[in-house]
């Protein structure tokens, strides 16, 4: 019989945030691995701008799908179950995509795959959040936001990687094929020092009767929380999509300038989401997201206002103040672990309507009053988080009545 004691229990728990932090730069890899390929796929079946739209709209399609089913997966068979779960069907569709470009088959196929991989991308990104917070409580740590900087990372290394092969024309095939050998791998093997499942909170039969059967759906606070994250979400996401070609169109610059404004907004981005923790400790959430909500909109007021210079500067404040929104968000959501799995997951499909809805939205809006000018919704969202911050308090803060 083996016996658990306070330094197992911790050794555990690093172990833990070790594989949660590897299977969170594995999802910036997978998902960066196929978007760095787009122009590729596009060329290869000949796509047009709307073909192409609704062809990646699968994927969201499939991410929206996913995501509401990880929470019930992840209370049933634990979180590295999950992970796996996830990583294979995600592995399934890029294999599928991988094939598809390679035979040029009829586009649904491509679908097919695109869809299995969103689907596959959310089941895993809310198991993974959900062992964050999990680690985060074991530890007693405001850990989070680094899990966050893996998965940018992530993404950003794959997006180089897949920016070089792409300009060798290397296959898309043998590409994609060596992501899901790589997150596969890398991920069955990093799931296995999880946390123990259902170790940190009691079962199914041991939760009150009020507990498990009331729908987080109905719960205000993590609808606000919802809220909030989906803010967050919107304010990184528009300058990923949209950041560079504003710079480009707004003011003129070269391509190169656009695209090395969105890298200084993912560098500061990156560099908020590894210092903030210290904000987080020493400072609170509320206290923090309310100052750095702030910097976002400043930021983003800097690039649409201020000028060829000075959006640079804004762009850098801009990616400062998007940083910890989406992190702290699912930490909040996590604050009562008996009901974690499905309030983040509830929490994770709010927020990933503005990955769907952005897009379009600011499309419109680009092709009616200019790019630049469209990031003005930005802005608004920053506001709207500022009101309903107060629901992602701490509870012991929420017990004493302070704003931190």
């Amino acid at each position: 019989m083996t016996t658990t004691t306070p330094e197992t229990t911790a050794a555990r728990a690093r172990a833990a945030r070790v594989a949660v932090f590897t299977v969170f730069a594995l999802a910036g890899v997978g998902f960066s691995g196929v978007f760095s390929r787009v122009p590729d796929i596009r060329d290869t079946f000949d796509l047009s701008p709307a073909q192409l739209g609704v062809t990646l709209l699968a994927l969201s399609a499939g991410s929206v799908c996913g995501l509401p089913s990880a929470g019930p997966l992840a209370a049933r068979l634990g979180q590295a179950m999950t992970v796996r779960i996830g990583i294979t069907l995600a592995s399934t569709g890029l294999s599928v995509v991988a094939a598809a470009t390679h035979l040029v088959t009829p586009r649904p196929v491509l679908m097919l795959g695109l869809f299995l991989a969103g689907a596959g991308i959310g089941i895993w990104d809310v198991a993974m959040n959900i062992e964050g917070a999990a680690v985060e409580r074991a530890l007693s740590a405001n850990i989070m936001p680094h899990f966050h900087a893996a998965f940018s990372a992530g993404t950003v290394g794959s997006a180089l990687i897949g920016a070089l092969l792409s300009s060798i024309m290397f296959p898309v095939a043998l590409h994609l094929g060596c992501v899901v050998l790589i997150i596969l791998g890398g991920g069955m093997y990093a799931t296995r020092f999880f946390l123990p499942a259902k170790a940190d909170r009691p079962s199914e039969e041991e939760q009150p009767q009020a507990s498990r059967g009331r729908s987080p759906w109905t719960e205000p606070r993590t609808l606000l929380i919802g809220v909030l994250v989906l803010c967050a979400a919107f304010t990184e996401g528009t300058a990923n999509d949209w950041l560079a070609v504003a710079l480009v169109d707004g003011y003129g610059l070269s391509n190169g300038a656009g695209v090395f404004g969105l890298a200084v907004f993912l560098s500061f981005m990156t560099a908020g989401r590894l210092l903030g923790t210290r904000w987080l400790d020493r400072y609170g959430r509320v206290a923090v997201l309310r100052v750095l909500f702030a910097v976002a909109f400043v930021g983003a007021a800097l690039v649409i206002f201020g000028g060829p210079v000075l959006a640079f500067v804004g762009a850098a404040l801009w990616g400062l103040g998007a940083s910890l929104g989406f992190p702290v968000g699912m930490s909040a959501a996590a604050d009562d672990q008996d009901r974690a799995a499905m309030r983040i997951s509830t929490v994770a499909t709010i927020g990933y309507l503005a990955f769907i809805a952005g897009p379009p939205l600011l499309g419109f809006l680009g092709e009616h009053f200019g790019v630049l000018r469209a990031l003005t919704v930005v802005g608004a969202l920053a506001l709207l988080a500022l009101l309903v911050l107060p629901a992602a308090r701490e509870p012991e803060r929420q017990a004493s009545g302070t704003s931190r």
